[in-house]
Parts: C-alpha cells; structure tokens; sequence
C-alpha cells in the first residue's frame, strides 16, 4: 500500500493509453523507414551528389518526389511532437511547482538509458542516422518547459525555423537573395558577351563565381574517391564496418547539435500540441479537417516548388532554401490532424487500428529495421545486393518492410505486453521487473444462487 503522500509511478498500459497517439507514433516509425532504405541500400556518395545516378526512369522520379514531399522529416517531426507529448503524459503527476521530485528522477533516468539505446545502435550496429541519441539529448533539456504557456513554447519552437531562414547551419534568405543576383548577373554577362560587347568588371566577377559554383557541383577526383571508398567498403570485412564508423564521426563533427536543436524545438510545438488538445484528439472534427488543409496546403505546395526546382538541376536560387522547416513542420501537422480527422469516425479508426500495435512497441520496431535494412539485407553478406536498386525498387522493399513490420508489432502483442526493447526500458527505468506475457483476463464467476 501507498503511504500518505507517496505517489505510485507506473507505466501506462490498457485503457490509460490514449490509442490515437499510439497510431500516430506507429505510422512515424514505420514512415522513416522509407527515408533509410536507401541509406541502405544505395551509395549514400553517389546518390548524395546526383539523385539520378542510381535510377531516374518516370518511376524513380515518382517515388523520389512523393517520399521526399511527404515522409522526408515529417515522420522524424511526428516524433518530435510526441515526445513532447510524451513528457507531458510522463510528468502528469509534477505540474505543480512542489510536484514530486520522483517524476523528474524517472524522467531523467529514462531518456539517459534513451541515450545508452542510441549509442548501442550507433556503436553496435553501426548506424549512422541514429535519432535516439539526438532525442535523449534534446528531451534532458524539455522538462523544465513543461509549465510553459502554449504560446511560448511555440513562439520558442520556432527559434530553429528562424534560424534556417537567415541561413544557419546552411541556407537562407541571404544565400537565396545572393543566388537570385549572381544568376541575373551571370545571365546579363551572358547577353553582353553573345551582343559582343566588353563585360564589366562585375561580370566578371559573377562569371568567376558562377564556374566556381559549376565546378563543386561537378564530377571531382575528390567525389570519385568517396564513392570508389564506399563500393569498397560494401565488398565485405572490415572496411564496411569502417565505412559506417566513419559516417558517424562526420555526423557528429558537422550535425549533432543542430539535430538536437531541431528535436528540442520542436518538442516543445509538441507539449504546445499537447497542452491545447490537439495531438490526443481532443478537437472537434472541423477543426482537424481546417488544419489538414492548411498544413497540407502549405507544407506540400512549397515542397512541390522545391521539387520541381530540384529536377531542374540547375545552380539557380531553391525556395526551400527560405521554406524547408516551416514545410516539414507544416505537412507533420497535416499529418497529424489526418490521423485525428479519421478516427473520429468509425470506418478510419478501424483502418488506423492496425498502427497501434507497431505504435506501442516503436522503439523494438526502430532497431528492427536497422538490423534487417543493413545486416540481414544490404550488408556485404546480405540476402540482397547493394547497390542495385533505384528509388521505385526501394520505394517497394520499403513497403514490403512496413507490411511485414506491422504483421510482426500486432503478432507479438497478442501474447505479451509490450516490445522486447520496450520492456528492457521499462525495467531499466523502473529499476524492477516489469511483466512481459499478457496475461489472461480473469473470468467473472456469476454468484451463486440461495436455495429456497
């Protein structure tokens, strides 16, 4: 029993589960597995400097332009929310100031083992993309947010899609307005030297640019080196494992803190999400329907415009340059209020069902598809070949995975609890045993009825 003023801190199971976040959790983990598939089955190196080089037929261009507009960050978004989510769920018991200092202590405990996971799938299996190491990172940071008015941890959320428009880490509205005049330079040049006449100092200059631009995006011995180094490396031994090491080290110099900068604003949009009902499915279905079409409106537009600039291949200006995160967070919502419009009726929350399963074992379902995706797969002793395959062909293994995952997650809940990764955490975080096998209802024995 419970002493007075103790509080029981336990995981959440059956009905205290809420089942659309569980849907939505599962759909995003299932989701990034489109997006890793060719990290693991491709030259990362080749298709990194020409996503034509691996496969451009009308079908590859379909499903490279359908994934990048609606899985490319969303899904890893849709994560981001629920964690803030998540932390609310998890700290229900410490909102207030003299809340109790045993949620925290759980709190942190958890995400340090998240931490520990993620470091086993970067140094064990070798996995370059890892999130849960930027996750843990990023939700140590979150708690003492959880008492925040909405407004501001959304005002605070979008200090990372500030950051991206004025061009840090990379692009921006300065990179973008200086695009936009060496190219109308560039084409001035152009038009004075077919007229005859003599160029400018300034148009030489931008002509000077303009081939350097040509030069870094054109075939290098430099490039070649990279991708001779990585189809060595997929030959088998050492050098593959090597490969993958390498990959995480340059992640790490050039990535991690703006990766954990993205997870934690946008974490806080989802304890914002949380905080106003929206992520849990608290809105009316009107509301839902008004914010699918104005995240999709948006999100999918400008990502659209990005891509048609992309297929252009040219050195010109790229819109997304200005509107990448306020797509990738605008098509995530949209995403989200899809799933939350549908299981307001009947017909799509028994469609959605079968994601609450993958859902609630996400974090087993994660390391799955690294293990099948680069060993039992695409390895140099894989059932597959490396290298082999354009975007439609990995778009498909990718769903043949999915199919087979969600088969798998609604298998193995009917005889236990949770994931087998799930429950490790579980215990590790509870410090105790947690229970694995589901057990079976206990039959109502009808009372028995007096003679008379």
């Amino acid at each position: 029993m419970q002493q007075a003023g103790e509080i029981a801190l336990a995981p959440v199971r059956g009905k205290a589960r809420i089942d659309v976040l569980d849907m939505l959790r599962g759909i995003a983990i299932l989701g990034i597995f489109y997006i890793n598939v060719p990290y693991m089955a491709a030259p990362v190196q080749q298709f990194g400097a020409d996503i034509r080089s691996i496969g451009w037929t009308a079908a590859d261009q379909n499903a490279w332009a359908f994934i990048t507009i609606f899985f490319a960050g969303t899904q890893r978004c849709l994560l981001q929310f629920l964690f803030g989510a998540g932390m609310m769920i998890f700290a229900r018991k410490a909102m207030e100031p003299d809340g109790p200092v045993a949620v925290a202590d759980l709190y942190y405990r958890r995400n340090m083992w998240l931490l520990g996971f993620g470091l086993v799938d970067v140094f064990l299996l070798l996995w370059p993309g890892d999130i849960l190491h930027v996750y843990a990172l990023a939700a140590l940071f979150l708690f003492p947010f959880r008492r925040l008015a909405p407004k501001w941890l959304v005002v605070l959320g979008l200090g990372w899609t500030a950051l991206t428009m004025v061009g840090i880490p990379e692009y921006g509205v300065r990179e973008y307005v200086a695009r936009t005049e060496l190219v109308q330079q560039v084409d001035a040049a152009h038009v004075r030297q077919a007229a005859g006449q003599a160029l400018t100092p300034s148009d030489t200059q931008a002509l000077a640019e303009w081939h350097k631009l040509e030069a870094q995006h054109a075939a290098s011995p430099e490039r070649s080196a990279r991708i001779e180094k990585e189809q060595r490396a997929h030959q088998g031994g050492f050098p593959y494992f090597r490969e993958a090491w390498d990959s995480w080290t340059l992640h790490i110099q050039e990535w991690l803190v703006w990766d954990v900068l993205e997870a934690f604003c946008t974490m806080l949009i989802g304890v914002a999400l949380w905080k106003w009902g929206v992520i849990q499915g608290q809105r009316s279905r009107r509301f839902y329907l008004l914010l699918l079409l104005a995240g999709y409106g948006f999100g999918v537009t400008a990502r659209w415009i990005g891509i048609r600039e992309t297929m252009e291949f040219g050195l010109g200006p790229r819109s997304l340059w200005l509107t990448g995160e306020l797509a990738r967070l605008a098509i995530g919502l949209g995403h989200l209020a899809l799933v939350n419009w549908l299981v307001q009726t009947r017909a799509g929350n028994a469609a959605l069902g079968i994601f609450k399963a993958p859902g609630r074992m996400a974090f087993s379902l994660y390391f799955l598809q690294q293990f099948l995706g680069m060993y039992l797969l695409f390895s140099p002793f894989g059932l597959m070949p490396w290298g082999r395959y354009g975007w439609a062909e990995m778009a498909w293994f990718a769903t043949i995975g999915v199919a087979g995952l969600v088969l798998f997650a609604n298998l193995w809940l009917r005889w236990f609890v949770s994931g087998p990764l799930e429950w490790w955490w579980r215990c590790l975080t509870y410090v105790e045993w947690q229970p694995l096998l589901r057990r079976p209802a206990p039959e109502v024995v009808p009372a028995m009825q007096g003679a008379g």
